[in-house]
């Protein structure tokens, strides 16, 4: 039986930033990162579209917690004890320059994924962690003041344990087995599927100042919205669907939304159509685009109004302006289904956040037991939070192992 001071099992993000701050804070503990692949870090490297998104522009505590639809208020304390501002601090200390990027994402000046992979290596090695690959968890017990792990080729013992196993649901049973409550998982982050004649032949479209709700609740999200094959995405939507997680899985995905293309009160949407028909009264409403829209968008919204491609402003009748300002601003489109990056994917749902102690990320269940990242109830919107969240839940387990 191999024996160690601390186990992590899982050797993703919050695994490795918990194992390399355990190893430069206390160089006397023998530590050790469970990996049940071949390759550790999967998720860092496809992460952000190969570039690894690693935190987000967000520098004050209170606000950073809003972009959490799970664990907003838990996750106040922890962020005044590790923040966006010593995450880029972390990296840069160890040579790894980022940048921030105009909507506030922050990458690495290399724009490559391997840069934070290689770090990550690079800090292991010099901590002395070993990383071990190919262990997949079968068990997991106490015994007596110890945890006993049995993988697939090996037994191991550890006297503390720190679980950074993501959204994993093999692990979550054996918490449940430790009575430890598991909140069922749902999808979060994901895009809608959509089948309708107005988006159908416009794929790639991006309008930026979008508002979309979900009819019939009080969920509702801004920011650009992508037209694609299957549907809509881009920020508003995965937004909306981060939010709504709960709610959009108990409608089974079947659901309408209400799209405001260009952000703006329907009334002065009509109004200004009103003044356009005035001042453009000779041209044909298809070839001057409004509203800033893409000419593609603008397009399919005016002939989903019953206005023909050789329609005049001076010819538009009341009905078809009050048509163009409702496609405009409160287009009712069927959602039928969500798609999601198997990458990207992020589960709302995991160990109930009534269980964790958020000063140190320790089980309210076992002294000895820790969890870093997403095997809690704790998930965010995109843009880099959720790896924030692992690396402060992982700091911090680290900072409070031996007290």
């Amino acid at each position: 039986m191999k024996q160690y001071d601390v186990i992590i099992i899982g050797g993703g993000a919050a695994g490795f930033f918990a194992a390399i701050n355990i190893g430069a804070l206390y160089p006397s503990l023998k530590v050790a990162i469970l990996e049940r692949g071949k390759d550790v870090l999967g998720k860092v490297k496809v992460s952000g579209g190969g570039r690894c998104n690693v935190t987000h522009a967000e520098f004050v505590p209170q606000e950073l917690t809003t972009y959490y639809p799970r664990g907003e208020k838990e996750l106040l304390g922890p962020f005044h004890t590790f923040m966006t501002g010593d995450t880029m601090g972390w990296f840069e200390d160890r040579g790894v320059a980022l940048k921030i990027e105009e909507d506030g994402r922050i990458f690495p000046v290399s724009n490559n994924s391997q840069t934070i992979i290689d770090c990550f290596l690079s800090e292991a090695n010099k901590h002395d962690v070993e990383v071990l690959t190919n262990q997949l968890v079968l068990s997991f017990k106490k015994t007596n003041e110890d945890w006993e792990i049995e993988t697939k080729t090996d037994h191991f013992l550890a006297n503390k344990v720190i679980v950074a196993t993501g959204s994993n649901p093999k692990i979550w049973s054996f918490l449940q087995q430790l009575n430890h409550t598991i909140i069922k998982p749902v999808p979060s982050l994901f895009t809608f599927n959509i089948k309708d004649d107005r988006i159908k032949d416009i794929p790639g479209v991006v309008a930026q100042n979008v508002t979309v709700k979900v009819v019939g609740s009080n969920l509702e999200s801004s920011g650009p919205l992508l037209i694609t094959h299957w549907g809509m995405s881009a920020p508003s939507i995965l937004k909306l669907s981060a939010f709504g997680a709960l709610e959009l899985a108990k409608r089974d995905y079947k659901f309408n939304i209400e799209v405001n293309f260009i952000n703006q009160d329907n009334d002065v949407v009509l109004s200004s159509l009103k003044d356009i028909k005035q001042e453009l009264s000779k041209k044909t409403v298809l070839k001057v685009t409004q509203f800033d829209l893409p000419k593609r968008l603008w397009k399919t919204l005016v002939m989903a109004s019953d206005i023909t491609e050789e329609t005049r402003w001076a010819d538009l009748n009341k009905a078809q302006l009050e048509a163009l300002s409702n496609q405009l601003t409160k287009a009712v489109f069927k959602v039928d289904g969500k798609s999601t990056f198997k990458e990207e994917f992020v589960t709302a749902g995991g160990v109930d956040l009534k269980e964790v102690n958020f000063k140190n990320y320790k089980s309210k269940l076992y002294d000895n037991l820790y969890f870093a990242g997403e095997i809690i109830n704790v998930d965010a919107v995109t843009g880099g939070f959720n790896f924030q969240n692992a690396w402060t839940s992982a700091y911090i387990v680290a900072k409070n192992l031996v007290s």
